[in-house]
């Protein structure tokens, strides 16, 4: 008899410890055809009809797996519905395992199941014995092999089961207690018969429905085998039945599946090529889902094994659920490639010179216009970058030399004297010299996405650009080292590319989740002293001894040697540099008018933190503030004619920073707030006593980056305060702000502007209209209605 539902987000939630516990697992599939979840503005089609689900089911609890980034966000945004009181919830709980066979991920992965065990265990009020587990482990192997003799009717020369009939049973296997499942896979068996068509070899995004399935069937198809997670993998994920059976849980974790994320595109298509070339496919179809950032990383790398074996590759980019019209395009699309496979491959390698690009302009787009600066060491930190870069490229020249992505912790890197520089930063200077359309046609002539984490990809772009004379500031380096932690989906398969393209030695971080149901909301104020007391210790243990195992492998790659003493140096040289951008962004709070407008403290605050830990930077930052300060004291305003104060949620336009001063004569509308002076002021400061404690205090920096602008919790309340403690009239948001952020600012009053533009976007001058329209109307109006209820004081 089936036992309480327990609904289940992702693959690696174990079924078999949730079987032991007495509920039946329920794996939910995102069928955005159904109803979805309304008012959940921003959240993607999938996560409204997981949420749909999670609201109308009846379901005793709802575990959900870390897998890509859009489920360890959907338990993010449970927790923060719930503390608005827009949801009724069954109790929720997120099982933050992580993949790869190293002690410290190992350790972590336990700690976070014992949690998860007694998670479950509080539901149901009995313990889990290791007897009760070891059975359910021995039936789900048992189910796991039945159901592979049934898959192994579609590799027959006449497949007897095709992709939907497959992908259903798979579905359902995950949905229904072991004696039902068992009875399905009977009935499958019983049901076979010979099906014709072209045999195709399913990879790229998981599907979780048919009906994609179903469309390329229609096409003339047989879907004989998929790589992705919902498909016959689910019959290959035995458990060692001769370990412990929790040890045998985890042991699962050590290697990532082959869909998965944080694994390796190499690794991937490899096996891919293997499974085509068993299969005797006619073609392998890479079908990328609307939201999936990680496989579109995978194509370069399986173009390249299947051609070894003979297989060409079929590129697909579909919505989950096709309408007619789209299964049709479907059809035509596959009726093409079959005609003729060549058409379907990457063009050569050309990069568009930058003229060129610059014709294929859009009339009316912005080409950047420039800002005027209030402050002179905005300009003279700039002459300095150029400088201290021009040294960069010599010391590269000679080596070592490290490129890392802004979440990934710098500070040894500095100790070490390891020149090194921060990939968000050369982003922006692309950025600034309006090369990012360029870059995208070199990524895009090498089968790598062009549309997924452009920003960060803008570093292997420049790897691939053989014409280095027009390259910005004479072009990025070739690294010997990158670093990363693998906070997005992309992220690690774009670090992957990058090293295949470079020869560079990856280090890639393994990035947590906060797991716990209540946390504390101020973390501005509890971080800096009490990140110890503040912080999951699982979350810090882990990132602790990834940093410490990171340093033997730096010291052979460099002929360096780590100095603990040099290295807490830095550490307090970066808490003296944040300490006065903290200082500097509370003067701007507080000051009316506003004594410098983002146009500078934008740049002002990243062109030293670039340097986080040099004396140098230190001293930049001290300057930053000392000219903030005397500005202050002579009353001297970025617009003195000040009368609307204005925030900016997103990445900033480094492009076209002209953008932020275009109402600054016209209506007196001055943008004081961006993330930039505002994160480093809070997120950084770690205050920690000696040696003991400095690598666990950097831990403690990097394990919440991106938690203060992304995890809603945390990232709607910091927001509110900035705006509040600034006095912002209104915010202006870009595509990439978090939905929770602006809809917490609204909470709070705030009048909010989305504007459908990324920050590499040229197109400032056809969006003008809509923010002088915001701020003449709901700008005005908030304004004029605090003003109204506060008089005497300016807001």
């Amino acid at each position: 008899m089936a036992g309480p539902i327990l609904a289940c987000v992702g693959a690696d939630i174990p079924r078999e410890l949730v079987a032991a516990t007495g509920f039946t697992p329920f794996r939910l599939a995102a069928d955005t055809t159904a109803t979805t979840a309304e008012g959940l503005a921003g959240q993607s089609p999938r996560t409204r009809a997981l949420l749909s689900q999670i609201q109308t089911g009846a379901f005793a609890g709802v575990a959900i797996a870390h897998g890509c980034a859009e489920d360890a966000q959907l338990f993010s945004v449970l927790r923060e519905l719930s503390r608005v009181g827009s949801l009724d919830r069954p109790p929720v709980a997120h099982l933050d395992v992580l993949y790869g066979a190293d002690p410290a991920i190992d350790a972590y992965n336990r700690a976070r199941l014992v949690a998860f065990r007694s998670w479950l265990e509080s539901l149901t009020g009995k313990a889990v014995t290791s007897e009760a587990l070891r059975d359910e482990i021995a039936r789900a192997n048992a189910q796991r092999l039945k159901l592979a003799r049934a898959l192994a009717l579609r590799a027959e020369p006449a497949p007897r089961l095709g992709g939907v009939q497959a992908l259903d049973l798979i579905r359902a296997l995950s949905q229904v207690s072991p004696q039902d499942g068992d009875r399905l896979i009977d009935k499958a068996l019983a049901e076979a018969r010979p099906i014709a068509g072209r045999r195709v070899l399913i990879t790229g995004s998981p599907h979780e429905t048919s009906a994609l399935y179903g469309a390329i069937e229609a096409a003339g198809c047989v879907i004989v085998g998929e790589d992705h997670d919902w498909g016959e993998a689910w019959a290959s994920a035995m458990l060692d039945e001769a370990l412990d059976p929790l040890e045998a849980l985890i042991a699962r974790w050590r290697k990532p599946s082959l869909s998965a994320p944080t694994g390796s595109s190499r690794v991937r298509a490899l096996a891919l090529a293997a499974r085509a070339r068993e299969l005797d496919v006619d073609a392998v179809i890479h079908v990328r889902l609307t939201g999936d950032e990680a496989s579109p990383w995978d194509v370069a790398e399986a173009r390249k094994a299947l051609e070894i074996v003979g297989k060409p590759l079929a590129t697909l980019r579909l919505d989950p659920a096709p309408n007619p019209a789209a299964a049709a395009d479907i059809a035509d699309k596959l009726s093409a490639f079959f005609a003729d496979p060549s058409g379907s491959r990457a063009p050569p390698p050309s990069a568009a010179k930058p003229n060129a690009a610059a014709e294929k302009r859009p009339a009316g787009a912005s080409i950047g216009r420039r800002s005027h600066k209030a402050l002179t060491s905005t300009a003279d930190f700039a002459a300095w970058q150029r400088d201290w870069f021009a040294d960069v490229r010599l010391k590269a020249a000679e080596g070592p030399f490290a490129v890392v992505n802004a979440d990934a912790p710098q500070e040894i890197l500095r100790a070490m004297d390891i020149p090194y520089v921060v990939n968000q930063w050369w982003a922006s200077i692309v950025a600034a010299k309006q090369r990012g359309r360029d870059y995208a046609a070199l990524l895009r002539a090498t089968d790598y996405p062009s549309d997924v984490e452009s920003y960060s990809a803008q570093g292997l772009a420049a790897a691939l650009d053989a014409d280095v004379e027009d390259a910005p500031w004479g072009g990025l380096p070739k690294p010997d080292i990158l670093a990363l932690t693998a906070g997005s989906d992309a992220g690690a398969k774009l670090f992957e590319a990058w090293s295949r393209e470079t020869g560079a030695e990856l280090l890639v971080f393994a990035r947590s989740i906060e797991a716990r149901w209540d946390l504390p909301i101020a973390w501005w104020s509890d971080l800096p002293e009490r990140w110890d007391e503040t912080l999951e210790a699982e979350r810090l243990d882990l990132l602790t001894a990834q940093l410490e195992a990171s340093i033997p492998r730096l010291e052979a790659i460099t002929g360096r040697k780590f100095d603990p003493a040099r290295f807490v140096e830095v550490m307090n040289l970066v808490n003296e540099q944040e300490d006065y951008y903290r200082r500097t962004r509370d003067l701007i709070a507080a000051t009316r008018p506003a004594p410098a407008g983002i146009v500078d403290t934008m740049p002002a605050t990243m062109v030293p933190q670039w340097h986080r830990g040099s004396t140098w930077g230190r001293d930049a930052a001290k300057r930053f503030y000392e000219e903030v300060a005397a500005r202050v004291a002579a009353g001297e305003a970025a617009c003195p004619g000040e009368r609307i104060r204005l925030m900016w949620v997103g990445r900033g336009l480094w492009s076209d920073m002209g953008f932020y001063q275009r109402w600054e004569k016209s209506h007196g509308a001055v943008f004081v707030w961006s993330m930039y002076l505002g994160l480093a002021a809070d997120g950084y400061l770690r205050f920690f006593d000696g040696e003991k404690d400095a690598m666990r205090a950097l831990a403690a920096r990097f394990v919440t980056m991106g938690d203060e602008l992304r995890m809603p919790t945390w990232a709607g309340a910091w927001h509110v305060k900035e705006a509040q403690t600034h006095g912002v009239h209104g915010a202006v948001a870009i595509d990439d702000a978090d939905p929770f952020v602006l809809a917490a600012l609204e909470r709070a009053g705030v009048p909010v502007l989305r504007l459908p533009m990324g920050n590499m976007s040229l197109d400032g001058d056809a969006l003008e209209a809509a923010v002088t329209a915001f701020i003449e109307g709901p700008v005005a109006s908030y304004r004029d209605q605090w003003h109204s209820s506060s008089p005497g004081e300016f807001r």
